[in-house]
């Protein structure tokens, strides 16, 4: 059960950027500010429901890391889906996917060893980020700022979920995911009033891709993977994400009829490949587990009892 929760999430995920591409009438703030604020509006009703003082008894610890994990999440979401508009769908999903790669450089800037297996990845996900905007290079140069924006997306994203996987040694899925979704959706309402964004006035196809994205990519996508990471693992759900570059790829060919040069395929297969080798090695750099104290037998006095 908890592999197919996992499946979901990946296929809510993919769905991401098929759905922003789709919905060129909606301004990408406002979007991303009606993802969250809806998915925080969903999230809180079966949080307070069952738990009224959950949010409250988050603590400093708590409502301190996930404002750093929301102010991360509006900023990738910007990112990102500004990338979408302006690269192909399954280029941004590629790029932004590097978020592997740079929690294992922030991990090595704050003292974890980086293992060759770990180093030799990230070498092999770059030259593929590389080969896909040396094409992008090549051609549009819109397209190139849109591959520079999804990789400032991906290393937002791993500021996101290493604060985010800090506020939830202390939160469960959904006082985290409440906070954070709303914390995010009041980061994007003042950069929506900042730039005269406007909020409403889309129409139904509008209001539809809204409500799609946030169906899917933020409740089934985002909220999914939030609760599996607690059962499996970042590194395992982390390997499973790795499913959101050829799926996002396979959706905007169905949906949106997106075809793209041979070169920017072979990136995607050397980020995913790098991807893989960057999780498989900081998984094989964990400490192994140490065996379980074996319980004390029973003296024969205790077991024969104080007659």
């Amino acid at each position: 059960m908890i592999f197919l929760l996992a499946a979901l999430g990946i296929l809510g995920a993919s769905a991401s950027g098929p759905i922003i591409a789709s919905t060129p009438g909606v301004p990408v703030l406002s979007m991303a500010f009606w993802r969250n604020a809806l998915g925080a509006a969903v999230m809180a009703a079966p949080t307070v429901v069952r738990d009224p003082g959950s949010l409250v008894r988050a603590g400093r610890h708590g409502w301190g890391w996930s404002a750093v994990a929301a102010l991360a999440l509006a900023l990738h979401f910007a990112c990102f889906m500004f990338s979408v508009r302006m690269t192909s769908v399954a280029t941004a999903t590629a790029l932004v996917c590097l978020q592997s790669v740079w929690i294992a450089l922030y991990r090595r800037l704050g003292g974890t060893g980086l293992p060759w297996a770990v180093a030799a990845g990230i070498a092999l996900a770059f030259t593929g980020a590389v080969t896909i905007t040396g094409f992008d290079l090549g051609g549009d140069r819109r397209a190139l700022l849109g591959d520079v924006l999804a990789i400032a997306g991906g290393m937002l994203s791993a500021v996101y979920t290493l604060a985010g996987a800090k506020a939830r040694q202390s939160l469960a899925t959904g006082s985290y995911t409440t906070l954070c979704y709303g914390m995010a959706a009041a980061v994007l309402l003042v950069l929506c009033l900042a730039f005269n964004v406007p909020l409403w006035g889309f129409g139904p196809a509008g209001w539809a891709g809204i409500l799609a994205l946030t169906a899917f990519a933020q409740i089934m996508g985002h909220t999914i993977l939030n609760h599996v990471v607690k059962r499996l693992g970042a590194l395992t759900v982390s390997t499973l994400t790795l499913l959101e570059i050829p799926g996002a790829a396979l959706l905007a060919a169905l949906l949106l009829g997106e075809s793209l040069p041979a070169g920017t395929y072979a990136g995607m297969a050397l980020i995913m490949a790098g991807l893989a080798a960057v999780v498989r090695g900081q998984r094989a750099a964990l400490p192994a587990m140490p065996p379980k104290p074996a319980k004390p037998a029973k003296t024969a006095e205790l077991s024969r009892g104080t007659d």
